[in-house]
């Protein structure tokens, strides 16, 4: 028997509802199969995150440790594994093997207990997020995955009846943010981005110092992919805002009004997330950091 954590059933459940319930209902079941499949035997307690049950694992055939990766096959986690072999390994955890039909993934095992987030200097941590995001976007995304274009038009497409549900300020944000995506929508770039490069999705490792993990990749301009940064460890200070921008432009080689415009898009994505959901406000982080960047533009 697997332990299937509390907060792992509640996650589905709140964000994926029945399809939720019925996943968490059945990792009792995948899991003993992949175990059998693959040849594995489970070394320790389950690991979760907010949507998907890790387990940690031995090869029985060679002794190499692994982590087994149960989730939930949806937009976002079915081009994982297309993106990780793509990478394959250089700045990622690299992927052994992986079942198109689930989404299930057998990973390289790294340092569970060592986030990037534990590093105590915020600057070093941004320099190294840079540094590997750097070698994540060089690459070209392969055919097939969702692209930036059509969910940039299709959040355009939503500011109208959501600015409607806010107040007057958040509103303005919300068009002002369309407003800069509506200048770049027509090129809206061919790179494997990550989508979720935070500290959190960054591992100690044994054959790299750090290695990224988690990606929900598409296809895109590397400057969608710079708010996790901006927002992780947040400082309030719009001049620690401004040194981290500057810093992952500098370090990606972006063109830094182009990558501006697609934060805003990237604020405007989580906006409208948020209106979706029923918040009654904007994230007050992401308002920062989009009002410093408006200001240095204007």
């Amino acid at each position: 028997m697997i332990d299937i954590p509390e907060e792992l059933a509640a996650s589905q459940a709140r964000f994926n509802g029945e399809a939720g319930r019925a996943f968490i209902a059945a990792l009792p079941g995948r899991a003993a199969h992949f175990l059998d499949a693959w040849g594995l035997r489970v070394t320790g307690p389950s690991m979760y995150g907010m949507a998907s049950l890790v387990l940690p694992v031995v090869r029985v055939s060679d002794g190499v440790r692994a982590a087994l990766k149960l989730q939930l096959l949806d937009e976002e986690s079915a081009g994982e594994a297309v993106a990780l072999r793509v990478w394959g390994g250089c700045g990622a955890v690299r992927l052994l093997a992986d079942d198109p039909a689930t989404g299930t993934l057998l990973l390289e095992r790294l340092d569970e207990g060592r986030h990037l987030s534990g590093l105590v200097d915020t600057r070093e941590a941004t320099r190294i997020l840079a540094d590997l995001l750097a070698r994540l976007v060089v690459v070209r995304a392969p055919e097939g995955l969702r692209g930036l274009g059509d969910i940039a038009a299709a959040m355009l497409e939503a500011v109208p009846e959501a600015a409607a549900r806010l107040g007057a300020e958040d509103a303005a944000l919300l068009r002002d943010c369309a407003a800069a995506v509506r200048e770049v929508v027509g090129e809206p770039g061919d790179r494997l981005l990550h989508w979720d490069l935070h500290v959190d999705n960054i591992l100690a490792g044994e054959r790299e110092p750090w290695l990224a993990i988690d990606p929900k990749p598409l296809a895109g301009d590397p400057g969608f992919d710079l708010l996790p940064a901006l927002s992780s460890a947040f400082d309030p200070d719009q001049a620690e805002t401004l040194w981290r921008f500057d810093l992952l432009t500098e370090v990606l080689g972006l063109d830094r009004g182009r990558a501006a415009a697609w934060t805003f898009g990237r604020v405007l994505q989580n906006a409208l997330w948020d209106v979706e959901d029923g918040e009654p406000a904007l994230d007050e982080e992401q308002v920062l950091i989009a009002r410093t960047l408006l200001a240095r533009a204007g």
